[in-house]
């Protein structure tokens, strides 16, 4: 599939320098490109690329001052990066079949179900009783949407997604395949005989507008109540999220992360991958948690950055874990220093000898 550099720039609104008719057929690093390809440069350490490029075409922005001739055609945007990732999911849209209305067979739809228009659901897909699919929404093959789950408009439900019963999703949502929304909170009551007796899980899965999960993220139903992703959440693949957990608003969470039941989690965090966050707690707003941390206490302060299991202040942490490298050392040097002191002390005990005599 080719495109011109006129199509690139009106999609765009961008100002074109360059040969309109250049052709494009692929997209490349600025570093890699060849011959019909498309890049892009956003940071200013790239800019030595542009000079012999062998793309065809390159967006940059428009701040970008040119210092020496350019081959390729130029496309000037605002933001290069942001104008690079539209462009993107527009061809992705092309590509991974967006437009596809209609039900495939073999599928099951019931026949208490409500479909909107524009509605997609791929064959082998399940869809349960009294469900409400919004417009424009997409289903693809192989996935089971239990009874009474709601859909917003222009979602998106790939191959392989669970949806369990009476959970509800926004707008615009995004589940990647193998993702299980609406699973058993892990709920047990120990006995006195020494094993355990399962709790039901009665309640649901609400995931709000502009949410996208990645793919076998697991999202646990309440067990009274609703587990609640806020509205513009970004999830990671391989994300556990129990039991009545909540995520505010435009957090983002990377991939391998284990949230425990209960623990609520403020507006615009950053938490890294391989975070492990104990249950009933409080994570402030704007807090920014690095890779491979546990935290196992709530967070007060917004805006804080943590580090470390357990996790504690970042500058704090970086300091420690200086201290930690040198260790070694540090015991060798305290050795040593022992071992003058005992020098120092038999030496003073023999002259407190000699003159006692």
């Amino acid at each position: 599939m080719q495109f011109t550099a006129q199509q690139i720039a009106t999609l765009l609104q961008g100002k074109l320098e360059g040969d309109p008719d250049a052709r494009v057929s692929s997209v490349a690093k600025i570093e890699e490109a060849e011959e019909g390809s498309l890049c892009f440069i956003s940071n200013s350490k790239y800019e030595e690329y542009l000079y012999f490029s062998n793309a065809s075409v390159i967006l940059v922005n428009e701040s970008l001052e040119i210092t020496k001739p350019v081959k390729p055609t130029l496309i000037k945007v605002q933001d290069a990066y942001s104008s690079f990732a539209h462009l993107l999911e527009k061809y992705n849209e092309i590509i991974s079949g967006s437009s596809k209305s209609g039900i495939e067979h073999p599928s099951y739809v019931s026949p208490t179900a409500s479909l909107g228009k524009d509605v997609y659901v791929g064959a082998f897909a399940y869809i349960g009783e009294h469900v409400v699919i919004g417009d424009g929404v997409k289903i693809y093959p192989g996935c089971y949407i239990g009874n009474n789950v709601t859909l917003g408009a222009n979602s998106k439900i790939y191959s392989g997604v669970k949806i369990y019963d009476e959970c509800k999703l926004g707008c615009r949502v995004v589940i990647h395949s193998g993702s299980i929304i609406g699973g058993d909170g892990f709920g047990f009551a120990p006995l006195s005989d020494g094993t355990y007796k399962k709790i039901p899980q009665i309640g649901n899965v609400i995931i709000e507008d502009d949410v996208e999960i990645g793919a076998n993220t697991t999202i646990d139903r309440a067990t009274m109540g609703s587990t609640i992703i806020g509205k513009g959440v970004k999830l990671d693949n391989l994300i556990q999220v129990a039991h009545n957990v909540e995520i505010g608003e435009n957090t983002v969470i990377a991939a391998q992360t284990g949230i425990s039941g209960t623990t609520k989690i403020g507006r615009n965090c950053m938490i890294g991958g391989q975070v492990g966050m104990v249950g009933h707690i409080h994570i402030a707003d704007g807090t920014k948690i690095n890779a491979q941390s546990g935290l196992s206490k709530s967070v007060v302060s917004i805006n804080t950055t943590l580090n470390g299991s357990p996790a504690f202040e970042y500058k704090s942490s970086l300091k420690s874990q200086a201290i930690f490298r040198n260790l070694p050392e540090l015991q060798q040097r305290l050795q040593k220093l022992e071992e003058t002191v005992q020098e120092l002390t038999a030496l003073l005990s023999t002259q407190n000898l000699e003159y006692k005599k």
